[in-house]
C-alpha cells in the first residue's frame, strides 16, 4: 500500500469523481484531495466515517471519566448497585 496513491489533486477529483468514491468504498482508506499542492480536504466512505466518529465518541466518554476518577468525582460499586436495584424496585 502507497500513501502517494492515496493523495489527488483536485483536478483528478472533479476528472474522476465516481473512480475514487469506488476507490475509498473497496479500500476503506481515505484518499487526501489537494489544491495547490496543499492538503484540503479528504474523501472518505461512510462505513469508515461512522466508525471515527464512534470511537471518537467512546474516546471522548473515556476522557471525561478519567477526570472524574482524578477530581474524586466517584460512587462506591455497592452504592451504584443499591442505587439501581431501587429504581427497578418502584
Amino acid at each position: 500500500m502507497k500513501i502517494s496513491a492515496d493523495i489527488k489533486p483536485v483536478s483528478y477529483l472533479k476528472l474522476h469523481s465516481a473512480d475514487l468514491l469506488n476507490q475509498v468504498n473497496e479500500t476503506h482508506r481515505p484518499v487526501v484531495i489537494t489544491q495547490n499542492g496543499e492538503p484540503r480536504a479528504v474523501l472518505q466512505d461512510a462505513d469508515s466515517y461512522e466508525a471515527m466518529r464512534a470511537t471518537l465518541g467512546l474516546l471522548k466518554l473515556l476522557t471525561q471519566a478519567e477526570n472524574d476518577v482524578r477530581d474524586g468525582n466517584t460512587v462506591p460499586q455497592d452504592q451504584v448497585f443499591k442505587n439501581v436495584e431501587a429504581l427497578l424496585a418502584r
